[in-house]
């Protein structure tokens, strides 16, 4: 029999982040360990409160256990095109497959939600616990159980979550868990669901239709993604992030969260731990050219379209982020949970969404270009309020800002926003000059746009670097300025921002891992290599003709993914375990763009 690796043991209760994979429904996403765990999921949306959050309270949080009663060995994959998981456990008793998915809508009654665990015998004989134990509201909302026409349910307030078990052992529910234990032998077919409802009635499945459910879920899956364009010699990792990408977007909205997850920390013991589960601009322009460029139409449209609706809430003035449902207000709160391995505090909630941060007006405006240049129009009071834009950038570019990286010490000159706002101009004169925004200011852009040059060209350089800095009058580097080269910064001279990118990756860059800068950010502690930089760093060597050097770092970095494909925001260079929330959309996005780039220099 092959031998796999067993999971690692866990760590006062808590797995490795690279353990995790994630299923979800494109309305919520749920965690699951490789030691059968699922650890995070929040119902009925992906910024709900969880009900399972072990990831950060391993004691208080709550989750699902299904895993062998004896020692096991562990193989996973995600069934192919699909955000299927499935994991093998192997035994010195026999062999067992669990699949595990977050059924797709249908048009028949069903749950609201539904989390599906089946479980095959493969061969041998072998036992399983399975432990439904429940944690509303991040494990601060005590549950109360019973059962409905026999079937346990569990309740807290205005939710109710059923767990549906056929040939998995007799259900039995004690004072904080619904449990249960069986044998599955060769040719045996266990399936465990769990349903949910909020504020409606609680729907019971028969087996036969959570079946039909998850081959319908299968089935979609493999569509969406067989009709994305994905080829080269990335196409493995390309098709995967766009999947988990998918994960991300909230189907309700269009909207695309950042992650799935809250307060997973930067460095293990440390205080970098925050809410993730908004959609941040700064994303935008990334999302709106993957879409186009993995042939999502309707995912960029809807994404835009959502972005448009969010940020009239708030016009002329930008939100760093809005809620999934294009809200503008994001609370930060701290809650009682110890964080996960000790790393407090627990947040909800991004107290960065009320920053100033000039860089969000570039990549809008980017993305607005990104959208008109596809479709040929845009919509004649979009096109206003794009105008209005760009009149606050002429009007604020020459402010402090809390930088891209949204630090929390006092706000700086950073050349990045500095950059972007040109970006912005220059767009917004680009989309003037076809008609498609009101041009009456346009020659005042056309100013400003002189303006920020100068300031950039002459506050901005080092040249004893030969390279920008990360703020004017300083000295210090900061990976974010490769933007300036990605996103269109043409007010420089092609030489400086050549030498930018060999100073990032000179001093910033270790091996494949790029850090995001050196300087005071306001927070205490350290943080691992930002991942997305990494890919940033990939991008900017194809476009200044260094492509096999570019290349071979994206060969290094798709093999830094865990075993099902996915990262997490960072990793830490020493022992290469993934740190921040997960899995991190702005890393998946900056992988997409860094293949299509080498793509354009024929090494995809």
């Amino acid at each position: 029999m092959h031998a796999y690796p067993a999971p690692p043991a866990r760590i006062g209760g808590y797995a490795p982040l690279r353990d995790y994979a994630a299923v979800g429904d494109g309305r919520s996403v749920a965690l699951i360990a490789r030691d059968g765990a699922v650890d995070w999921l929040a119902w009925p949306d992906l910024d709900s409160p969880t009900q399972f959050a072990a990831l950060l309270d391993a004691r208080r949080g709550g989750s699902f256990t299904l895993r062998p009663e004896t020692p096991y060995q562990v193989e996973r994959r995600y069934l192919p095109g699909t955000n299927v998981l499935e994991t093998t456990f192997t035994t010195g008793q026999g062999v067992v497959r669990v699949t595990d998915a977050m059924s797709l809508p249908g048009s028949a009654l069903t749950p609201l939600r539904e989390l599906q665990r089946h479980v095959e015998g493969l061969s041998g004989d072998v036992p399983l616990r399975w432990s439904v134990t429940p944690g509303f509201g991040y494990g601060l909302r005590a549950p109360r159980f019973g059962r409905r026409a026999g079937t346990p349910v569990i309740t807290s307030g205005d939710e109710a979550l059923a767990v549906c078990a056929w040939q998995a052992g007799t259900p039995g529910i004690g004072d904080q868990a619904v449990t249960g234990r069986f044998e599955a032998q060769a040719g045996s077919r266990a399936l465990i669901t769990l349903c949910y409802a909020h504020q409606d009635p609680l729907v019971l499945p028969t087996r036969a239709e959570c079946e039909a459910r998850l081959e319908h879920t299968r089935t979609a899956w493999r569509q969406w993604l067989a009709a994305r364009t994905v080829h080269g010699p990335w196409a493995e990792a390309v098709a995967r992030s766009a999947l988990a990408l998918k994960l991300l977007v909230y189907a309700p909205s269009g909207a695309v969260a950042a992650a799935a997850t809250s307060s997973l920390p930067e460095t293990l013991g440390g205080t970098r731990n925050f809410d993730y589960r908004f959609s941040w601009i700064r994303d935008s322009a990334f999302a709106l050219d993957a879409f186009l460029q993995l042939g999502c139409p309707a995912e960029a449209d809807a994404y835009f379209w959502w972005l448009m609706h969010a940020t009239q809430l708030t016009h002329p003035r930008l939100r760093v982020l809005y809620r999934l449902d294009g809200g503008p207000r994001a609370a930060e709160r701290t809650l009682p949970l110890e964080g996960y391995r000790g790393s407090a505090p627990v947040r909800t909630g991004n107290a960065a969404a009320g920053q100033l941060q000039l860089d969000t007006y570039g990549e809008l405006l980017q993305t607005a270009w990104l959208h008109a240049s596809a479709a040929g129009r845009l919509d004649a009071d979009i096109g206003r309020r794009l105008a209005g834009m760009a009149d606050f950038v002429c009007r604020s570019w020459s402010l402090p800002d809390a930088g891209i990286w949204e630090v929390r010490s006092r706000p700086l000159h950073f050349t990045q926003s500095k950059m972007m706002c040109w970006v912005a101009l220059d767009r917004a004169v680009r989309l003037a000059e076809r008609g498609l925004i009101p041009r009456r200011h346009a020659a005042a852009w056309h100013a400003h746009l002189g303006a920020i040059r100068d300031f950039v060209e002459t506050r901005c350089f080092s040249e004893r670097r030969h390279s920008y800095v990360r703020s004017a009058g300083g000295t210090g580097l900061d990976a974010g300025l490769l933007l300036g080269l990605l996103h269109g910064y043409t007010g420089a001279e092609q030489p400086r921002l050549r030498g930018t990118v060999e100073a990032v990756r000179r001093e910033l860059a270790h091996g494949p891992f790029v850090h995001r800068y050196t300087e005071d950010d306001g927070f205490a502690g350290t943080e691992g290599a930002f991942l997305a930089c990494s890919f940033w760093l990939v991008e900017s060597l194809a476009r200044c003709g260094h492509a096999d050097a570019a290349a071979g770092l994206m060969d290094q970095l798709v093999g830094l993914a865990n075993d099902v494909g996915l990262y997490s925001e960072e990793i830490d260079p020493a022992t290469h375990a993934f740190l921040g929330n997960m899995p991190q959309g702005l890393s998946h996005l900056a992988l997409i763009s860094a293949a299509c780039a080498l793509r354009g220099k024929d090494h995809a």
